[in-house]
């Protein structure tokens, strides 16, 4: 067995001179997570395989540097609102609010200025009973990057014993504004390589087809019978080239899955088992709906740890969080948060071994 521990280090400054801490943590069992104060970015986080191997499984940069930019997303905490809005625009309360556009025509990640772009200040950092945790905060001005409210957040990471990530987000606004916050690390549960031969299994019996831009359509389509039903385990590359429009539109996975689950419960959202290794990934949250991307976006541009150039489908990410577009869909769970409310998000990466 290992000792529980914390340890902060400086990462490097932001090109403004504001420096970034980096925290790592680590449980009795030796699995261990960094985080940088930079974008709540998870930056490192080492896992066992099924002989007691340990390897980071997730993708990201050697240095600050390549945070800076990180045009992936790789790790981050996304706000103000995960997942894309049409055009970059919503209204609320009759008033009409415009958001930059990043990704096309549409508004991606809570813009370009992000908070994955924020550096977050570090409030606490102990060891609790359920083991190493770091808290981290972030006050949001009114307008920033288009949004209506000064919103004030608080991210609570804590490394389990049983070798789960948890991550406990909660926010509280002075003025009507929408909230959708999630966490986007890639994994490679190999490691290294492809991870189409990665099973997965997605507790979904529908899903939200989108149009060419990935915005959805406002339907809910049942995975039945198309290459999005992953109810029984699936691996990633069995059907991902199949001839379907969605798959063309994401240029693969990169669809919301509307998760079997009581509304606010945590539960289980998605299973994914690397045969090769036997590390297992079980993503659990209290969010209604889950993106599942399986590193399409990647193409060997970006250079990442130790050198290795990021191919296509190196990779896969499951963001839990509302749906994408919801200001501008009716018919979708609300992310409007009011004055006197608290937003509240929890998400667990737990990893086991076969």
């Amino acid at each position: 067995m290992c000792q529980a521990g914390i340890e902060r280090s400086l990462f490097g400054h932001t090109p403004s001179g504001t420096a970034v801490e980096l925290y790592q943590l680590q449980n009795g069992r030796g699995m261990e997570v960094r985080i940088a104060t930079l974008g709540g970015i998870v930056t490192y986080l080492r896992a066992p395989d099924r002989v007691g191997r340990y390897a980071d499984v997730v993708l990201g940069y050697d240095s600050l540097a390549g945070y800076l930019t990180n045009s992936a997303y790789f790790g981050a905490l996304i706000g103000r609102y995960g997942n894309r809005i049409a055009r970059g625009q919503f209204s609320l309360n009759g008033s009409r609010y415009t958001l930059p556009v990043n990704d096309g025509p549409n508004s991606l990640h809570g813009g370009p200025l992000g908070f994955h772009k924020a550096v977050w200040t570090a409030t606490h950092a102990s060891l609790t009973p359920q083991g190493p945790q770091l808290t981290l905060t972030y006050t949001s001005p009114d307008g920033e990057q288009g949004y209506p409210g000064t919103l004030k957040v608080v991210a609570v990471y804590t490394l389990a014993h049983e070798n789960a990530l948890q991550l406990d987000y909660s926010a509280s606004v002075d003025r009507d504004t929408v909230v959708n916050l999630t966490q986007h690390s890639y994994y490679n549960l190999r490691a290294s390589g492809d991870a189409l031969n990665s099973i997965v299994q997605i507790h979904a019996q529908q899903f939200t087809p989108v149009d060419s831009t990935r915005i959805p359509s406002g339907v809910l389509r049942p995975v039945a019978g198309t290459p999005f039903d992953f109810r029984m385990p699936t691996a990633i590359g069995a059907r991902i080239e199949a001839d379907d429009e969605q798959l063309r539109f994401g240029q693969g996975y990169d669809h919301n899955w509307i998760i079997d689950k009581p509304p606010g419960a945590l539960g289980v959202m998605a299973r994914v088992v690397e045969p090769e290794t036997g590390r297992v990934l079980e993503v659990s949250s209290t969010e209604p709906a889950m993106q599942f991307h399986s590193g399409n976006s990647l193409n060997g541009a970006i250079i990442g740890k130790g050198g290795r150039e990021y191919a296509r489908r190196t990779a896969f990410v499951l963001e839990p969080q509302h749906y994408p577009d919801s200001p501008n869909h009716a018919n979708f769970p609300s992310t409007v948060l009011k004055p006197g409310q608290v937003y509240s998000n929890t998400i667990v990466h737990r990893f086991l071994t076969l």
